[in-house]
């Protein structure tokens, strides 16, 4: 009897890149004008984000980058 694991492996693949998504919860952004950001890399924990902004505010001192903890992630799996 042959089974339809078609399904099957949407549902785990859709449920991984949901899990993936909650770990790297927090975020390097951009600040842009008229209130907008443009999220630039994702992380697992918050002394990573804070170590790699360093090196982005070395490479490009002229612009405005912020951490954050990016809750919105965790909002979409709802």
């Amino acid at each position: 009897m042959t089974q339809n694991t078609q399904c099957n492996e949407h549902k785990t693949s859709t449920q991984t890149v949901a899990y993936k998504n909650r770990l790297n919860s927090w975020v390097i952004a951009r600040l842009l004008p008229d209130t907008q950001r443009q999220i630039i890399a994702r992380f697992r924990s918050r002394s990573d984000a804070d170590g790699h902004m360093q090196r982005l505010r070395q490479i490009s001192p002229e612009d405005n980058f912020v951490v954050m903890f990016d809750c919105q992630a965790d909002e979409s799996l709802n």
